[in-house]
């Protein structure tokens, strides 16, 4: 556990404090929809371009990228590569359409193009998925938080919660774009001083240049993949092809977005606003990614914990399996000492010999990482360690030339790298803030903090915001018979404001950790995303299709879409393609049948 210096808590509070208290006070007052939701279409084009990125950077995109980073290295980069092509065609073809039918949501449209169940189906979709996401993005960086200072995570996610809530149903869609500028200056602040720091923290004799070099010898460098292997999440092909899909998918018909460039002056600021951020945002995860292989080199001179999780390595030396880890960590020390010399080694000469024994202690450090978690997860878990020694012991029952003992072997290494993503063991997402914590001067432990809880905030404010507006308008508002004026409609989005800040916090009490979390958030997304990125498609591009066609074709895709996550038939971002495609041709099938019934009859 980590405590804070007086002058941490006071740059954390004060900043966040000054955020909540500037959008409150500057957005008080909204008096129609028109204010509440579009923010009274007064948003200048780098505004848009900001709150646009601010949404996206959530806490995960700081605590979970720069952990792929030094995990990985900067490949993850390429899972961006889709998202200016995105932007382009979001600006000429849905922005247009947006702005001259004057929506307060992209389901309006479909109403329009379709009909209104239709609509109420797709908006449901956004709101199971999206919902889901508020929670992740409140928790993500509470859960962490919580094991590394010892906070309490309830207490942490309900703090995040309130201090969204509290200026979001105040001002709306504009007080979660006047904060949103703010977060993203100390987000911006907060990461280029970490890594000024970081690069002071190497050696003076290995320059940024040589600092580079290292990494790039530990294949932490390598940006582009070209290969077409299935297997491989990030390539530059998943994100040309599945990250284009999921771009569009996010940024044209997710509310959380669309209700940012919805809030522009015209449709000019709004195309203009898109195109900000498709130029910046690439950069922007490079520069994060790049954070992380950075604290990955400043690794290579100072000693580095066997496992970020400080409680969970606390568990295996109050267990049997003490003896063990303490073995593993002396080795792992024994390791450092070598990679330090070799480092500073290939830092003067960069020779290829060098680079090749590098290579293969890195290889050997990440092999006791891995067992590390395996006895981490021995530690934590009775049932998982009785498994293991069954299958153990099963193993040395056969003959080591027969095909039962492949097979057992082959089973026991797949049981052996499982304890790797689990809960208590996967520290990926901690690297960083106890990096933070550990090495960062005073002050900027605060900022840095502010940083993470900036992130979260404004990412769950967005999606809080469109959820409620999605509520209102497209449910609440289409359905509900009553009386309907401006009064009512403003404060009815308030209350479901409120009511989705309250939801948001009870998922994030109950969520869980997974793999690694900025995927997790992805993977959500890709599920859902590519079915509603398709009906958009139909709506924008046919006339022959009609709305009980593209309804059917909608509930049958969901279920298909989902089936194939579960049983992984291809890594996550390729299913925003599948289930674009899956529902225009299941769409097209139907329509297809039932022209050629009435054409019978």
């Amino acid at each position: 556990m980590h405590s804070l210096n007086w002058i941490d808590w006071a740059v954390l509070i004060v900043t966040l404090l000054t955020i909540v208290g500037y959008g409150t006070w500057k957005t008080r007052g909204s008096k129609s929809v028109q204010d509440y939701v579009k923010g009274g279409n007064s948003t200048q084009w780098w505004t848009i371009g900001l709150s646009v990125m601010a949404t996206q950077a959530s806490a995960i995109t700081f605590l979970s990228t720069t952990g792929q980073a030094f995990s990985d290295g900067m490949g993850f980069v390429q899972f961006y590569f889709g998202l200016p092509i995105a932007m382009v065609i979001i600006c000429l073809v849905f922005i247009p359409l947006y702005h001259r039918l004057k929506v307060y949501t992209a389901y309006e449209f479909l109403e329009n193009r379709f009909d209104l169940k239709t609509r109420t189906l797709t908006a449901t979709l956004f709101l199971i998925q999206r919902g889901l996401a508020a929670g992740i993005t409140i928790f993500a960086p509470a859960i962490i938080l919580s094991i590394v200072l010892g906070w309490n995570i309830v207490t942490l996610n309900i703090i995040i919660g309130v201090l969204v809530i509290i200026y979001t149903v105040s001002g709306g869609t504009k007080a979660v774009t006047v904060t949103q500028k703010q977060q993203m200056f100390v987000i911006f602040a907060g990461m280029l001083a970490a890594l000024f720091i970081i690069l002071n923290l190497i050696p003076d004799d290995v320059s940024f240049t040589d600092a580079l070099e290292i990494a790039g010898a530990n294949n932490r460098m390598e940006i582009l993949d070209f290969s077409f292997d299935l297997e491989n999440r990030y390539t530059v092909w998943t994100g040309l092809i599945g990250g284009t899909f999921l771009m569009l998918s996010y940024f044209g018909t997710d509310q959380s977005q669309v209700q940012r460039y919805l809030s522009g002056k015209n449709k000019k600021e709004m195309q203009m606003g898109l195109i900000f951020n498709g130029l910046l945002k690439v950069p922007m995860q490079f520069f994060i990614l790049l954070v992380g292989v950075m604290v990955f080199v400043f690794y290579q001179f100072n000693p580095s914990p066997l496992n970020f999780i400080d409680t969970s390595t606390k568990k295996v030396l109050a267990s049997e399996y003490a003896s063990e880890y303490k073995s593993l960590q002396q080795q792992q020390n024994d390791l450092f000492n070598q990679k330090k010399s070799l480092s500073i080694a290939y830092a003067e000469k960069k020779s290829e010999v060098t680079k090749q024994q590098l290579n293969k202690l890195d290889s050997i450090d990440k092999t006791y990482r891995l067992h590390s978690k395996f006895l981490i997860k021995q530690a934590v878990d009775t049932s998982y360690a009785r498994q293991y020694q069954k299958l153990t012991s099963e193993l040395n029952a056969l003959n080591s030339n027969s095909e039962a003992y492949k097979t057992k072997k082959e089973a026991l290494t797949a049981f052996y790298k499982a304890s790797a993503k689990d809960t208590q063991t996967n520290d990926r997402d901690y690297m960083f803030i106890t990096f933070i914590l550990t090495n960062l001067p005073k002050g900027l432990i605060g900022l840095l903090l502010a940083v993470i809880l900036s992130a979260a905030m404004s990412s769950t404010a967005s999606e809080v915001n469109a959820l409620a507006t999605i509520t209102s308008i497209d449910l609440y508002g289409r359905n509900y018979k009553g009386e309907k004026d401006e009064n009512h409609m403003v404060k009815m989005t308030k209350i479901f404001t409120l009511v989705w800040g309250v939801v948001a916090i009870i998922i994030a009490c109950f969520a869980n950790l997974a793999e690694n979390l900025i995927q997790l958030v992805n993977i959500i997304g890709s599920i859902f995303y590519g079915n509603v990125l398709g009906i958009f498609l139909l709506a924008f591009f046919t006339k022959s299709i009609k709305a009980n066609a593209v309804f059917t074709a909608a509930i049958i895709t969901q279920i298909i879409v989902i089936f194939g996550w579960w049983f992984n038939w291809m890594p996550y971002l390729w299913l925003n393609l599948f289930g674009c495609v899956l529902v225009m041709c299941i769409a097209y099938l139907i329509q297809k049948l039932n022209t050629k019934d009435v054409e019978t009859r």
